[in-house]
């Protein structure tokens, strides 16, 4: 299990993503916050701009689907070039289909869960994932502040992941920063979305650096992500 830093791009100049995107090259993937202006009040961008995003960096993309019927366009993002592709809970309809499919072509299958959707009624699907993500602000909006009451929520996740021995990534997005990752890591999380933490910093690429050093610091027990490639399933 390897620690993982992936900047959201939802904080960086959407006028200049290709140079942003290289800006943290030294991530382990690049977050995409796809919305629609139906699931979450805010609308983001789509299939064309994850496929250019592909072509402009060497960084995996880490697609997060906040929107309405994923069963429907998630397959799209792995077609575009996602390495990973999140949808959540409360919007899919046959979740377990939807995650054998999104693996079946080529993707780590993800699911989301809003704050105030709690992990144990999802225990039984937990094998057929291989990323768990514990919003931990509201989905839609960057720049929100984190919601400690989710920390218990983490904790949970990761004993359920540990119970049925799964090999499981647990993410957290949502006011990811120097002065909260480190719970995130106490709490179970191993993978973390940091948009302004990121991207608000002079330099993204180093702020990446200081961001996975205090996760490390926080669980001196995991694996160095350098140790190994952290886009394998």
């Amino acid at each position: 299990m390897a620690l993982q830093i992936n900047p959201s791009i939802l904080s960086a100049d959407f006028s200049r993503l290709a140079e942003e995107a290289k800006a943290v090259e030294g991530a382990d993937w690049l977050h995409v916050d796809v919305m629609d202006n139906h699931f979450v009040p805010n609308l983001t961008l789509g299939v064309p701009v994850v496929e250019a995003l592909g072509k402009a960096t060497d960084t995996p993309l880490d697609c997060h689907l906040m929107i309405e019927d994923p069963d429907r366009w998630a397959p799209q993002y792995v077609e575009a070039g996602a390495g990973s592709v999140t949808f959540h809970a409360e919007a899919a309809a046959a979740p377990v289909r939807l995650a054998r499919e999104i693996r079946a072509k080529g993707a780590r299958a993800s699911m989301a869960l809003k704050p105030a959707t709690p992990i144990d009624p999802y225990e039984d699907l937990l094998p057929e994932l291989d990323m768990v993500l514990v919003m931990t602000v509201e989905p839609g909006f960057g720049g929100q502040a984190f919601l400690d009451i989710m920390l218990p929520k983490i904790r949970r996740t990761r004993e359920l992941i540990s119970k049925h021995g799964l090999e499981l990534w647990l993410q957290v997005d949502g006011g990811v920063s120097a002065s909260t990752i480190e719970r995130c890591a106490e709490a179970g999380a191993d993978v973390f979305v940091a948009g302004s933490a990121v991207y608000g910093a002079d330099d993204p690429a180093k702020a990446v650096r200081e961001l996975r050093d205090l996760a490390r610091q926080a669980t001196p027990g995991l694996r160095r992500a350098e140790d190994g490639p952290a886009t394998a399933r």
